[in-house]
């Protein structure tokens, strides 16, 4: 059986695979898992982001919880970590956030998110593809008056952003910022968060339309907030995806500041403070390596996980750790969210850049990058299978990692969220490690396209 769930939740092109259909099948599966072994009535809270789809998979959604049940508190345009906050504070037993993360327009998707704010374990998400996918008729409709309500929390967004305001010991005044909102969720909270924490601030990217959303903007498009900050002359900027989970920064001189470097930041901070407990984070095998070097170097301990920010979180959890993140800016701050958080990610970073009196770049400068080099190869699904045991992208796999022996690596892998190969090869020589995930990007397109 094919998975609905990938590594962050259900994705697909609206109204084609990610349809009415589908949102309705998962509303009622979800609220049929919840019913399971309790006495009341169960309780969602539902988020969006501003594709033009979102409502109608909303509406799909509630109606399908309510069929079987349950009540549904729907919270409008937040980010996907309010959700996670918002669940725990209206005592839910479950949250749905509607959105194709850094997607373009076209996708959406469904995150499901546990009554305790994480991210739904294998085994519910299992159940609930059994009951879409295997045995519908397993799910018991409700009577007409047992049928679940929906209500609106006008106060969602404010309840988020003094949640967030509550995590950082002084304001942010005296930063000039430009904030791009990548025309998503960000829109809906920037302003007031910036705002309130006493920044001077432009927003960028902040007039959706439900079809701009990631558009030449946000964290995967950040060359516009790098000459905004530039030309005006800012302390820094900050850009977040779609549904706002992640955060990239840019230096006053316009250089990038990654999930990476952000978290070396972040962590050497927390651990002069005495908050990084036992001088522990936890990254994915694509952090990169200048980060171990990083860490070698000022006695943090450094752990890899798999690629996806479930499995960050997984390790912070089973071992007590509170702080790690990924490169692309998922970072997860556990003393205060149980997600990645991107809107978190920036007032913890500029907080420590006000109370430092440093430039950002200074900041930055604790770590050095190794030189990265990203190439996608489209497959489809039998070529996701079939990469796992083909040899010759073994063979030249081993051929650079040979090459480059500890001065580098080379990282190929499947795409937990898009129809992709990705090849990822890290190394001082720029030029070789170009031309190395050339190749090795070429022999996976002959081999299984």
């Amino acid at each position: 059986m094919a998975r609905l769930f990938g590594t962050d939740g259900i994705r697909g092109i609206a109204n084609e695979d990610m349809n009415v259909e589908l949102a309705l099948s998962i509303g009622r599966a979800v609220a049929s898992v919840l019913s399971q072994g309790r006495r009341r009535r169960p309780l969602v809270v539902i988020g969006k982001d501003t594709r033009l789809s979102a409502d109608m998979l909303e509406s799909a959604l509630s109606a399908g919880l309510c069929s079987v049940g349950c009540d549904v508190i729907c919270v409008g345009v937040v980010p996907t970590p309010a959700v996670a906050f918002l669940v725990q504070r209206f005592k839910a037993d479950a949250g749905i956030m509607i959105s194709a993360s850094h997607n373009p327009y076209p996708y959406n998707g469904i995150k499901i998110f546990s009554g305790e704010g994480f991210k739904l374990p294998d085994d519910l998400e299992n159940r609930i593809e059994d009951l879409v996918l295997d045995s519908p008729e397993e799910i018991a409709l409700m009577k007409a008056e047992e049928l679940g309500t929906m209500s609106y929390r006008k106060s969602a967004v404010a309840d988020y952003v003094e949640h967030l305001k509550s995590t950082v010991p002084t304001t942010l005044e005296g930063l000039r910022l430009a904030v791009d909102c990548a025309n998503g969720s960000a829109s809906a909270t920037a302003a007031m968060l910036f705002g309130d924490l006493g920044a001077e601030v432009v927003l960028l990217a902040n007039e959706p339309d439900g079809l701009n959303i990631n558009e030449n903007c946000g964290s995967t498009h950040m060359e516009r907030l790098q000459q905004y900050v530039v030309e005006h002359g800012l302390d820094a900027g900050v850009a977040f995806d779609g549904d706002a989970d992640r955060c990239l920064c840019v230096d006053e001189k316009g250089n990038l500041v990654d999930g990476d470097i952000i978290m070396a930041i972040c962590a050497l901070d927390m651990k002069q403070r005495g908050k990084l407990r036992r001088d522990t984070v936890v990254g994915t095998i694509m952090t990169n390596l200048g980060f171990n070097r990083f860490c070698a170097e000022n006695g943090i301990h450094f752990v890899a996980t798999k690629v996806g920010d479930r499995f960050v979180l997984e390790e912070l959890e089973i071992e007590g750790y509170r702080f790690g993140g990924e490169q692309s800016g998922h970072v997860i701050f556990r003393d205060y969210s149980t997600t990645g958080d991107g809107q978190l990610t920036a007032i913890q970073l500029l907080c420590h850049l006000r109370s430092s009196g440093k430039k950002l770049s200074e900041l930055a400068a604790v770590m050095t990058r190794y030189p990265q080099v990203m190439e996608n190869v489209r497959v489809s699904p039998k070529g996701k299978l079939a990469f796992y045991n083909n040899e010759a992208i073994k063979d030249s796999i081993n051929k650079y990692k040979d090459a480059l022996g500890e001065d580098g690596r080379v990282v190929v892998r499947v795409s937990g969220t898009e129809p992709l190969i990705r090849v990822m090869v890290e190394g001082l020589d720029e030029a070789f490690i170009k031309t190395a995930a050339r190749e090795i990007a070429g022999v996976v397109a002959e081999e299984l396209t």
